[in-house]
């Protein structure tokens, strides 16, 4: 896999200035797995949900195409694994056997020593409904969203301690993340960005393939679009680096219907 990285470095150490920089990584798919975070059938702002359904398509034709290369695809919806119980997808990430930390530094902790990640450029204390009025909140999701294709090889869990377990076992470093929502579940989940940084795989966010819960009324009062700009910029200055789909499908970048320019 020839990745294209995009991370934010420190202009000079301790300075909080920040420069945009591009590095092209080789990986190994055989070591490679991809997680989709969270991109369940239905979620409780509506908004949310439709820009889930538009991701869909593309979403679909890069893990076709990590399939092809050879890559594990892990499905993480989370809080849904009773619709998936006893299925063989299932069972290979419940079966994976309890694995030993990694024992060496990896590009991650190499290339990418970050300083300590501040608060969020946005204020999502809101909980984010680009909706107005705000949509109710509660846990409407059931499942993955149906138009996901899940392989007989792929696997599906919520466990941070199942995605190690399946790595190790499969000798995976590499980790590409894609979904919902960048400043919620894609950082904080224990499969997702700060949790499996911290165990030491190397991870990349596939930034066109995610989006924020972000209601552009609040601070910094900037577009929907414009506010997980500013969270996957966080994500590059102090967690790991971005790709985009065009490194798997040689198009251009996915971009939302609503998305009209900067």
């Amino acid at each position: 896999m020839k990745l294209h990285a995009r991370y934010q470095i420190e202009t000079h150490k301790g300075s909080n200035s920040f420069q945009t920089k591009e590095e092209t990584l080789q990986w190994n798919p055989q070591q490679t797995a991809v997680i989709i975070c969270d991109m369940w059938d239905v979620h409780w702002c509506k908004g949310a949900t439709c820009r889930v359904g538009e991701m869909i398509p593309t979403m679909n034709a890069v893990l076709e195409e990590a399939r092809k290369q050879g890559a594990l695809i892990i499905h993480a919806p989370s809080d849904t694994m009773q619709y998936y119980e006893g299925t063989p997808e299932r069972k290979r990430a419940q079966e994976a056997p309890p694995a030993a930390p990694l024992a060496r530094p990896t590009e991650n902790e190499k290339r990418w020593t970050r300083p300590a990640e501040p608060a969020l450029p946005i204020d999502d204390s809101d909980g984010g409904c680009t909706e107005d009025p705000p949509c109710p909140m509660s846990s409407p999701w059931k499942r993955e969203h149906p138009g996901l294709t899940i392989a007989s090889t792929d696997a599906v869990t919520d466990s941070g301690e199942e995605v190690f377990n399946l790595c190790r076992a499969r000798g995976i470093t590499n980790l590409i993340i894609m979904g919902v929502h960048t400043n919620m579940c894609v950082l904080g989940r224990t499969f997702s960005i700060r949790a499996m940084v911290g165990r030491g795989m190397n991870m990349v966010l596939m930034r066109d393939l995610t989006d924020t819960m972000y209601n552009p009324r609040k601070q910094p009062f900037v577009s929907h679009f414009r506010g997980t700009d500013l969270v996957i910029q966080h994500i590059e200055t102090y967690w790991c680096p971005t790709i985009i789909s065009t490194d798997f499908l040689g198009k251009p970048a996915f971009r939302f219907q609503g998305d009209t320019g900067k």
